[in-house]
């Protein structure tokens, strides 16, 4: 039972399912019933599902076969109809192809006229079309012939507007023909050439004005210096002006520039007209203009003639259409770079001086020339053109050229030994930047250099003025100048201040204490103050900072350069007493002159003396001190002429018996000694000078003369050499030291009190009065107090001549010591040495 349950349960279950697929079979594409039969394939029931299939198959057949049952007789009927249509068609076929034959035949000849028609308008349809085409192109060749004629005649501007015309209006409208199409090709090229001929001109303006910068900064430098010279005419008319009582400078400075420039005309145009007349310059240097480029003839122009402004000489429309293309083109920025590219390629280069720049004036002259030059263009250049060059490019080339500039002039103006040239150089310099100053360049730095210059140009004036020196002190007799008449007698003291009432009062002939040397060499001192003077114009300096300039410099002069030429002279071995006696008379009035190059220097620079840090003059300092050194050096020649006598002094240490006077190298040495000082009384001068030489001078020589003479003579007697002296040989140098006290009693120089002169010989007197008078006991009793009559006699000199006349006294008699006399002398001479020897013992202690 229960399985004929489940059999039953499991056959409604598969006929189920095989009525699903067959349904899903009924309602699915068959592109899509794979998957269902494949579940048909896979169950075990497939027999079944085939029989279900054929019993649907059936099914649907006998649908079909009733449904077409009912339809037929209506088809059958439209049959019919449809055959009895197709008759009536076949006549209405025929009776239109008779209608057509005969309309064929009727219009043949309408056909051909109509074909006619159509030719005729197809013909004037193509000619207005033509016509109209041609319209258009004929002003594109028009335009093209225009580019190519432009091209031929160099005008490259224009070119570039008909291209830029031609690209941009008339090729689109004809762009299609295929002669439009070679020149679209060709228009890269065009503007290709356009680009390159008008590099070419700007490169041939750029060397054009690499070669010809020093005329164009020659004339700008002609300009200024013009400009100046109106500047310094006008001060000095206004100075006029206000004082009518003008200074005489003054006056000669308006003379000189008068003569030398009768119609000065052409000055520097303000910087408000240089701009106006670029603006100018500007609209009337059209890109269209093709001038050559480059710089224009200018002959040179007479002095009387306007000088012609940079501008003038220079054509720039290269540089104008050259930029005018390029920013057209769109390559502004190219052309700007190369531009200042090459521009500071040529800065470089001129900016280079020559190795022998410092050899001549011309070729500074040069060098400047090419600068301002250089600058002056690229000044124009930026007021001329918008942006082409802007400041900071400007200000980065100056400050550049600014540098290499002071380098260079630092490295070849120290070559200069020149003053002159140092001082051209330096006024070359001045108008270089006063030039450049007009142009709106800072020359600060110039200005500053310019007094680094000045140190070089002192020196230069000092070596100068040494030679100048040397060759006055050189040709100079040292003998006081002569006066035969009034007239020379003004002309030196117009030369020299000098005042002396006394001497004016003489009748001619009459002398000047001085000799020729003091007027010149005072004169020499005013020439460097002028030349000093000459180098601070224009200088932008107060008159503070030119005094103290010119002070330290002739501080310089004085302390170093007259002083060195002064010790010279002194130093000379020919030099002769005379002429240092000549020398310290000159640098005495030579310091009295100081004063008057004080108040030189005051009326040049209008600075007063009082002034707080005005420097002093140091005149005085050094005309005393080569009065000392001549006064030294007169002490010392004298000492030297003393020992030369004393090396003539030929003694017999052994004589028994003195001789009857002086020896005669010593009366010779006397003799000289009197005869130089009476020259030193005799010297000419007035009673100031007089008195200072026989009164300072003249007595200190004499007793400095005096002591080296007896302390020469000391020496003489105590010298190691002389081992034995006998009593004669001591009475004889006695004789001679009688001879020196004598000359120094006769006062060989006026103004000594009392026996001071004696004093110099006070230590030989003592020690040869206490050996020859034998004075040993009252020598030793009163030794150490300020009453002792052997005050000066030194206990060490008398014991070492004692040793020597013991010695002598020991070999000269060996036999006499059996005689009592001379045993006793003896035994004294022991007996006085060892109290000596006690004595300096003692004092030693």
């Amino acid at each position: 039972m229960e399985r004929g349950k489940m059999a039953e349960l499991e056959s409604l279950e598969t006929a189920a399912e095989h009525e699903r697929i067959l349904r899903e079979i009924e309602s699915t594409d068959t592109a899509c019933i794979g998957p269902t039969l494949r579940s048909v394939y896979d169950g075990e029931e497939h027999g079944r599902f085939m029989e279900k299939l054929e019993a649907r198959i059936r099914n649907h057949d006998r649908e079909i076969e009733k449904m077409c049952n009912f339809h037929y007789q209506g088809f059958v009927d439209s049959i019919t109809e449809l055959l009895k249509v197709r008759g009536e068609a076949q006549k209405l076929k025929n009776q239109v192809t008779d209608t057509n034959r005969k309309l064929q035949n009727e219009g043949k000849e309408l056909i051909i006229a109509m074909e006619e028609l159509k030719q005729c308008r197809l013909q004037q349809r193509n000619i207005s079309a033509t016509v109209d085409k041609l319209t258009l192109c004929l002003p594109v060749l028009e335009m093209y012939s225009k580019l190519r004629e432009q091209m031929k005649s160099k005008r490259h501007y224009p070119a570039l507007k008909t291209l830029e015309h031609l690209e941009h209006t008339y090729l689109p409208q004809v762009s299609h023909y295929r002669f439009c199409k070679i020149m679209v090709d060709n228009i890269p090229k065009l503007r290709e050439e356009i680009k390159e001929v008008s590099m070419s001109d700007l490169k041939d303006f750029l060397e054009s004005i690499r070669k010809h910068s020093d005329k164009i900064g020659e004339t700008a430098m002609k300009q200024d210096c013009r400009y100046s010279q109106w500047k310094i005419i006008a001060k000095i008319f206004f100075s006029l002006l206000l004082s009518p009582n003008m200074k005489a400078q003054q006056q000669r400075n308006l003379d000189n520039i008068v003569s030398q420039h009768p119609r000065i005309s052409g000055g520097k145009k303000s910087k408000k007209e240089a701009c106006a007349s670029s603006e100018l310059e500007v609209k009337n240097t059209s890109p269209m203009s093709e001038q050559d480029s480059g710089i224009l003839d200018v002959e040179d122009e007479d002095e009387d003639e306007e000088v012609p402004g940079a501008q003038d000489l220079v054509d720039f429309s290269p540089v104008y259409r050259c930029l005018h293309i390029y920013s057209v083109l769109g390559a502004r920025e190219t052309f700007e770079n190369y531009y200042r590219k090459q521009r500071r390629k040529q800065a470089r280069l001129v900016l280079q001086p020559p190795s022998n720049m410092h050899e001549t004036l011309d070729g500074y002259r040069k060098y400047f020339n090419q600068i301002v030059g250089f600058f002056v263009v690229e000044d124009h250049i930026l007021h001329t053109t918008q942006g082409l060059v802007n400041r900071a490019y400007i200000d980065e080339l100056w400050e550049m050229a600014l540098s290499k500039t002071i380098a260079a002039l630092r490295t070849h103006s120290s070559y200069c030994s020149d003053p002159s040239l140092v001082l051209d150089l330096k006024n070359l310099i001045v108008l270089f930047a006063d030039t450049l100053q007009g142009y709106g360049f800072p020359v600060n730095q110039l200005f500053d250099m310019l007094l680094e210059i000045q140190d070089q140009y002192s020196e230069t004036l000092l070596k100068k003025w040494s030679g100048v020196f040397r060759n006055i002190l050189d040709s100079d007799n040292y003998s006081p100048i002569p006066v035969t008449n009034e007239d020379v007698y003004k002309k030196i003291v117009g030369q020299f201040p000098f005042q002396d009432a006394e001497l004016e009062k003489q009748p001619f002939p009459k002398k000047f204490p001085f000799s020729e040397f003091v007027p010149k060499v005072y004169n020499q001192i005013k020439e460097f103050i002028y030349a000093c003077l000459k180098f601070s114009e224009d200088l932008h300096l107060s008159s503070t900072e030119v005094d103290d300039m010119i002070r330290k410099s002739t501080n310089l002069l004085l302390t170093r350069t007259l002083s060195n030429c002064l010790q010279n002279v002194i130093k000379r071995k020919n030099v002769g007493l005379t002429e240092l006696v000549q020398i310290i008379i000159n640098t005495t009035h030579l310091e009295k002159s100081c004063k008057f190059l004080e108040e030189f220097i005051t009326n040049i620079t209008n600075v007063l003396p009082e002034t707080v840090h005005t420097t002093k003059l140091y005149g005085t300092t050094t005309f005393k001190d080569a009065r000392h050194a001549a006064e030294e050096e007169i002490y010392t020649n004298l000492n030297q002429k003393i020992d030369q006598f004393l090396q003539l002094a030929d003694y017999d240490w052994m004589a028994m018996e003195p001789g009857s006077k002086a020896s005669e190298y010593l009366v010779d040495l006397i003799g000289f000694l009197r005869s130089t000082f009476a020259v030193f009384t005799h010297l000419p001068g007035d009673v100031d000078v007089h008195s200072t030489m026989s009164g300072k001078v003249a007595q200190t020589a004499c007793m400095s003369a005096c002591k080296h003479l007896s302390t020469s003579l000391m020496q003489l007697l105590l010298e190691a050499e002389v081992r034995q002296l006998t009593l004669g040989a001591l009475q004889q140098f006695n004789l001679d030291v009688e001879e020196c006290e004598q000359f120094a009693r006769s006062g060989p120089v006026p103004g000594f009190q009392g026996d001071t002169l004696q004093l110099a010989f006070i230590d030989l007197r003592q020690l040869l009065d206490l050996f020859i008078q034998w004075d040993w006991s009252t020598y030793l009793a009163d030794y150490g107090q300020p009453t002792c009559k052997y005050l000066r006699v030194n206990p060490t000199t008398a014991l070492v001549l004692l040793e020597k006349m013991k010695d002598t006294s020991r070999k000269n008699n060996v036999f006499a010591q059996f005689r009592k006399n001379e045993r006793d002398k003896q035994k004294l001479i022991d007996t006085v040495a060892k109290q000596l020897r006690s004595l300096i013992n003692s004092h030693h202690s």
